[in-house]
């Protein structure tokens, strides 16, 4: 069982306080997931990590709560939110779209001279791909929305997640369901697509991808160009499985996250 910390803001969500904990990690959600999909990871870290996870707007106790027009300023708010988290090193871990608001807080910490211990990033390509032009890509590569999946109507939407998988089928089977779920499932899918990448020098934070090795968008080879926006080590890690392959390959992945973490205190002590 999980017991919620006290967080002194509604963007996070904390499991378990460790007051022995090295680092705190802080988990961002895939387009349409809530912080509950990290709830059982706690289980599965070591006591040198405790671990947080951002809540969207539009979703559990957030519902009413507006949605955010863009990648660069829902990361702003969590950055104003990790404020009183700064006495322990911070690491950031976003699947999916997460990656990329993952990526832009990582940035904005880095500019405020708060950089994370480190940033993985898992099913998503990285925001900058060779080839694209100065002003950045026309359209974010890795984009798991087309220009019109967030405005289909909820039989194409609904067909749409189940084919990325990580989605309960049954759920959305249910109107009423659908009638909480599928608005800031279009929010989320709208964030994704206008996403624009913020220009700037590499990240000075040490970067490890992850994806699946039959990921339909996040491919090895794409997924290992985020080597590019990091002056620090870089690591890609190839699992079984899709886009969701984080979980059937939970444990995989909590042991590659604890063994990163872990190295880097070492490196720093």
């Amino acid at each position: 069982m999980s017991t919620l910390i006290h967080t002194p803001s509604e963007w996070l969500r904390g499991y378990q306080e460790r007051l022995d904990a090295r680092v705190r990690m802080v988990c961002f959600p895939h387009a349409g997931g809530s912080a509950a999909f990290y709830r059982s990871w706690h289980q599965g870290l070591p006591p040198l990590v405790e671990l947080y996870a951002v809540q969207y707007p539009g979703r559990g106790e957030r519902r009413l709560a507006p949605p955010v027009a863009d990648v660069r300023t829902l990361a702003g708010h969590v950055v104003d939110a990790l404020v009183p988290l700064h006495d322990r090193p911070l690491a950031l871990f976003g699947h999916s779209m997460g990656a990329f608001v993952a990526y832009e807080t990582a940035r904005l910490l880095d500019e405020r001279g708060t950089p994370p211990v480190h940033l993985f990033v898992s099913g998503q390509t990285a925001p900058w791909i060779p080839g694209d032009g100065p002003d950045g890509p026309e359209r974010t590569r890795g984009d798991l929305a087309d220009a019109g999946i967030a405005d289909a109507d909820d039989e194409e939407l609904v067909r749409h997640l189940e084919r990325l998988g990580g989605t309960d089928a049954e759920l959305l089977a249910d109107p009423g369901m659908r009638e909480i779920f599928l608005p800031y499932i279009r929010d989320d899918f709208r964030l994704l697509h206008s996403y624009r990448p913020t220009a700037g020098p590499p990240l000075t934070t040490p970067i490890t991808a992850l994806t699946g090795a039959d990921d339909p968008v996040a491919t090895p080879v794409l997924a290992a160009h985020w080597r590019d926006l990091t002056s620090a080590s870089f690591a890609l890690e190839v699992f079984p499985g899709g886009h969701f392959f984080l979980l059937p390959e939970q444990d995989a992945v909590l042991d590659l996250v604890a063994t990163r973490l872990a190295a880097g205190r070492e490196a720093t002590a």
